[in-house]
């Protein structure tokens, strides 16, 4: 290995270690479900995306295997030569119907579809107003695109008219997009949709709606576009198909000119092979049970709610969640990082999220109930954090 390499490898994990900040990877050996095994021991499971329990669905599993059989393993290629299966089209149609737009297009992950999907429709000649809590997918397709970013403060509407007022009239630009997740998933606090509508129509601005976190889980399933009822007035909503719909990709949803234009133009769907045949069809299932039935919805918002409560009583700080997304709020990096170590040696896996995902000194553990997870679990949880937060001094 290079030594310069060696050194700054060796310099830069050890700063990382000292701090609080280096992350241990965990391998789960099973299923992701509300239960997982990790190094022989069973745990509670709250750190995982897989919101309606779909991960570990039997009736999708069943549809995977059947479509391998059908049509293999791989799609064989990129989506613009042959990689594009009958099944795609189905599942473009699907997705467009779920999502109450005219078109849709899918790709390999929901982190592609914001580095396709931005850096396709904006350039070095537009800007990019950004609420300043955005994902980082949502950064790097911005930055992507080589168009002006304006951060905006969160959640503030005085703020975007501002800056949408000063970057349309200053006449630098061509086109100007805001850009918001729909659920931030740090806090779990809803975007103010309608608010931003009501200032991108006064000043022409593009809409693009991240809503990684609310597909399956707002608006009844549907999203959080859906959860405001502005389906035509957001011109691009995306979405990921590996949190609440359970199994691997993303899409984009909009108009069929945005979706031909995409489709010649985003670089992942042109250079990336297909998503497999296998997990488009576990998709379309996904997709199918979350629209014939808001039972998996409304049992996740149970849950949600009755861990939020169980938290808030015992005295944790759990911010301003409006989502079943619950933030046990410590602050500072080593603590935060100690609390979730002694939570899973009592039996709860609670990630802990620390710089750079969140600003520092806002280290948490981040709860993520699912539908799958039944009362005596989330009791056993809530049990063990009062042991460990009155152990380490978080709670009284």
């Amino acid at each position: 290995m290079s030594t310069i390499l060696n050194a700054f490898l060796d310099e830069n994990l050890q700063e990382l270690r000292d701090q609080g900040l280096y992350n241990e990877i965990e391998p789960v050996e099973g299923p992701n479900g509300p239960i997982i095994k990790i190094k022989g021991s069973d745990l509670i499971n709250l750190s995982s995306n897989n919101y309606l329990g779909l991960a570990t669905d039997e009736d999708l599993k069943k549809l995977n295997i059947a479509a391998v059989n059908k049509y293999g393993v791989g799609a064989g290629a990129v989506r613009t030569i042959n990689g594009t299966l009958d099944i795609h089209i189905e599942l473009e149609k699907k997705l467009a119907e779920f999502k109450g737009t005219e078109a849709a297009i899918s790709f390999q992950s929901g982190f592609n579809c914001n580095m396709a999907a931005i850096s396709a429709v904006m350039n070095k000649n537009d800007a990019i107003l950004s609420d300043e809590l955005n994902h980082a997918s949502i950064i790097d397709g911005c930055r992507l695109s080589g168009a002006k970013i304006i951060r905006v403060k969160h959640q503030d509407m005085d703020d975007l008219r501002a800056k949408a007022k000063e970057a349309t009239e200053s006449g630098l630009y061509g086109k100007v997009m805001y850009i918001t997740d729909g659920v931030f998933s740090m806090d779990g606090d809803i975007a103010n949709l309608p608010g931003a509508v009501k200032v991108a129509k006064e000043f022409d601005l593009i809409t693009y709606v991240d809503d990684a976190h609310g597909s399956g889980v707002t608006g009844k399933g549907k999203g959080t576009v859906k959860h405001f009822g502005l389906e035509k007035e957001i011109d691009m909503q995306m979405g990921t198909l590996s949190k609440a719909v359970g199994v691997v990709g993303g899409y984009v949803a909009g108009t069929q000119k945005l979706i031909d234009w995409l489709k010649v133009r985003s670089r992942p769907f042109l250079f990336s092979t297909a998503v497999p045949p296998g997990d488009v069809a576990a998709i379309m299932g996904a997709l199918d049970k979350i629209s014939a039935s808001t039972e998996l919805h409304d049992k996740l918002w149970e849950n949600g709610d009755y861990l939020k409560a169980g938290l808030k009583k015992l005295g944790f700080n759990i911010g301003n969640s409006e989502t079943p997304i619950t933030p046990c709020i410590i602050g500072e990096e080593k603590l935060t990082q100690q609390f979730s170590k002694r939570l899973a040696e009592e039996g709860v896996y609670a990630k802990s999220i620390v710089f750079p995902t969140v600003p520092k000194g806002t280290g948490r553990v981040r709860n993520m109930p699912t539908a799958a997870h039944t009362k005596e679990m989330l009791d056993d949880a809530l049990k063990i954090y009062e042991k460990v937060g009155k152990e380490l001094g978080v709670i009284q």
